[in-house]
């Protein structure tokens, strides 16, 4: 198994990078982290790789990407690809699912504030990756985990899950 997590330094890329170590320990699997790093300036600022007006060293950006994801994650491969364009959201998706699946995953995880909801926006890419059915998807939607006293209120006393009642 291998459990892989595209990451762009965002608070719910590390939350699910997180929840991916976890699951790994746990499980003894290995952590894979992929990252797109179009580039651009205009994407860095956006992404708050940069500031407004500092210089965009691609180069810097790829190994604070791949420092930030080995502090949470210190055993996860990093895979990087540099693009020279500024992609709309399903092509850059197209990039990392690419990256994804080239780690050949079982599970993704996800962090993306807007994925499986009713109405989606065209630019998610989070999306994209979502809808491939040749891996599960676990979706971390809070970069808080969730606590443990908070689950198991949902337990009941024969340790079968129900409403509390």
């Amino acid at each position: 198994m291998t459990f892989v997590v595209p990451y762009d330094g965002s608070p719910l890329a590390d939350a699910a990078l997180e929840r991916a170590a976890a699951f790994g320990a746990a499980l003894d699997e290995q952590v894979s982290v992929v990252s797109v790093v179009p580039e651009r300036t205009r994407y860095a600022r956006e992404k708050g790789w940069i500031d407004e007006d500092e210089p965009y060293d691609v180069d810097a950006v790829v190994e604070d990407l791949r420092t930030r994801a080995l502090s949470i994650a210190a055993d996860a491969a990093f895979a990087v690809e540099r693009i020279r364009e500024f992609p709309p959201g399903d092509r850059l998706a197209a990039h990392i699912e690419r990256l994804v699946r080239e780690q050949e995953p079982t599970v993704v995880f996800l962090g993306s504030d807007n994925v499986g909801r009713v109405v989606t926006p065209l630019t998610s890419v989070g999306v994209h990756v979502a809808g491939d059915e040749e891996y599960d998807v676990y979706v971390v939607r809070q970069s808080e985990q969730p606590r443990l006293e908070a689950l198991l209120e949902q337990v009941d006393g024969d340790g079968s899950v129900g409403d509390g009642t």
